[in-house]
């Protein structure tokens, strides 16, 4: 009679390995969408769509993507945040919970983009779908989420990098900490889609490395 032995399957670690490759996906999906997207953060709704009119292949790729960020980011935002609270329990755990506020706000920003692309597609004049694209972004609502994605993805992503200090390499904290406020100086002050890219690319290292450094240091399940 032969016995043949098998390996147990770690599910843990295979799950904190897709947890590893899944982290940095969202912000980096984000640095390829800014990089793409047809028109200025500061442009006003008729500029807008008329950009998009000129770049719907664009526009259609920044909304796959904004698709891809909205389902990677609460992942991301958990594993990052927990590596953080373990850092640093009462800062890490308020940078998560802020960041977790802060991403959950992005499907009401996608909202006015998915207008400007829709109203092209429906055939309907340009300034109707300002008109639209205006409204929805005015809506109370919406105006809430853009104030509270504006301060709290800056604010939570220069926490967690804080938080983070000396649990990561200081290289990685310091792209965390400064990767947002580039961004918002990039987006709205002096527009440049590279460097806007760039900063989110900074974002996704910095939680790419919190999410190997988590991998390798986390205790095995079971440990005393």
């Amino acid at each position: 009679m032969t016995t043949t032995l098998t390996t147990p399957v770690d599910d843990t670690l295979t799950w904190r390995r897709a947890a590893l490759v899944v982290t940095p996906i969202g912000p980096l999906a984000i640095a390829v969408l800014r990089w793409l997207l047809p028109y200025d953060t500061t442009d006003d709704p008729v500029t807008i769509v008329a950009k998009v009119a000129s770049h719907p292949t664009a526009m259609t790729a920044v909304l796959w993507l904004s698709l891809v960020a909205l389902v990677t980011l609460p992942l991301g935002v958990l594993v990052v945040g927990a590596v953080a609270a373990r850092a640093r329990p009462v800062l890490g755990t308020v940078a998560a919970v802020l960041a977790w506020v802060a991403f959950a706000t992005l499907p009401f920003l996608v909202g006015p983009d998915q207008i400007a692309l829709a109203g092209l597609d429906a055939g309907l004049p340009g300034p109707v779908t300002a008109a639209l694209f205006t409204a929805a972004a005015a809506h109370p609502v919406s105006a809430t989420a853009t104030m509270v994605w504006v301060l709290g993805h800056i604010v939570a992503v220069v926490l967690l990098g804080i938080a983070l200090w000396r649990t990561i390499p200081v290289w990685a904290a310091v792209a965390l900490i400064v990767s947002q406020p580039l961004h918002l100086i990039v987006a709205v002050v002096v527009p440049n889609h590279l460097v806007d890219g760039l900063a989110w690319l900074l974002t996704a290292v910095g939680f790419a490395v919190t999410a190997a450094v988590g991998l390798r240091t986390r205790p095995a399940a079971g440990a005393g």
